[in-house]
């Protein structure tokens, strides 16, 4: 498989930044946008609605029903079920893409679906 160097980024960090060049897929990777962020701001390439968590699980999450590593169980099984990271990376590389960037609007940069994601993605390509 070809490689891909997956990143993940604060959607707020990244406002205004104009990225590393063509060899970039920047996605956003949230099931809404973010909040006080002018959707011209962000240079991204493509935003996956489809790769985010179901409503449900967010909830549960970001209520503290579930902690990380439950939340990370269960989304991993709706990634491997959707095969949406699989077809994300495809998307990436398709656009010849070198470097992915998962783009995320969580304050904890530690504990959020983009870590979930950026694993799903890269297990993709084994």
């Amino acid at each position: 498989m070809t490689a891909l160097h997956i990143d993940l980024a604060r959607v707020h960090d990244m406002l205004d930044d104009e990225g590393s060049g063509s060899t970039e897929f920047r996605v956003l990777v949230d099931r809404l946008w973010p909040r006080g962020v002018k959707k011209e701001r962000l240079r991204y390439d493509d935003w996956d609605k489809d790769v985010a968590p179901s409503s449900d699980l967010r909830t549960a999450f970001h209520s503290g029903e579930l902690d990380f590593e439950e939340f990370s169980g269960h989304y991993r099984r709706e990634l491997d079920d959707s095969g949406a990271a699989r077809a994300l990376r495809q998307r990436a590389l398709d656009a010849g893409a070198t470097r992915l960037v998962l783009l995320f609007a969580a304050k904890d940069t530690e504990h959020n679906h983009a870590q979930v994601i950026r694993d799903a993605v890269a297990e993709a390509g084994d």
